[in-house]
């Protein structure tokens, strides 16, 4: 995602957000405030790739559930409709996967920023991800080189770890038993 700008003051809907036009740019709501968002740079579609091959490969061996990538709309509430850049729903949570989009919190969340949307992923949809219970929540830092992990606990949403290529840090989750994602893969 490269810059994120609100369009207007007014609370929309995710009935308003069906006739936003489709012109190449990311549409989002949050509490009711429209973000517009240019297509990703190059860097980050070789990340969001590089991690979603590594996932869906997982998947695909272990059978536990189901990969997208943007764009695809995941209805939080009728004021928050994101998209992810890549999001996975367990086999057990299937049910919330409708042909259209996905109606309620993913198991798992990825959001690659950039500098114009840095204070948005990290701030705003942090805070809407765990307003929704979205179990865990991964912050990829192109420029940066680094991940960090949020999951949710009992006393909300915590981050469990801040990863970095320089460390030769892995990427894992107690949500997909066995993976391991090399930093140094997906930032090559």
């Amino acid at each position: 995602m490269a810059t994120a700008a609100k369009t207007r003051s007014v609370k929309f809907t995710y009935e308003d957000y069906l006739l936003f036009p489709e012109d190449g740019r990311r549409h989002e709501i949050m509490e009711g405030e429209h973000f517009v968002t240019p297509s990703p740079s190059t860097k980050h579609q070789r990340i969001s790739l590089r991690l979603s091959t590594s996932l869906e490969t997982f998947l695909r061996h272990n059978g536990l559930g189901q990969l997208f990538a943007a764009p695809f709309d995941v209805v939080l509430s009728d004021l928050d409709v994101v998209q992810p850049d890549i999001l996975f729903v367990s086999a057990a949570r299937s049910f919330i996967v409708t042909k259209k989009n996905v109606q309620g919190p993913p198991d798992l969340v990825v959001e690659i920023v950039s500098e114009t949307t840095r204070k948005t992923d990290e701030i705003v949809k942090r805070k809407i991800y765990e307003r929704h219970g979205v179990p865990e929540y991964w912050i990829v830092d192109p420029e940066l080189e680094t991940v960090k992990v949020y999951r949710m606990t009992d006393q909300g949403c915590v981050r469990a770890a801040e990863l970095s290529r320089e460390s030769g840090d892995a990427l894992s989750t107690p949500l997909l038993p066995g993976l391991t994602v090399p930093l140094a893969d997906i930032f090559e």
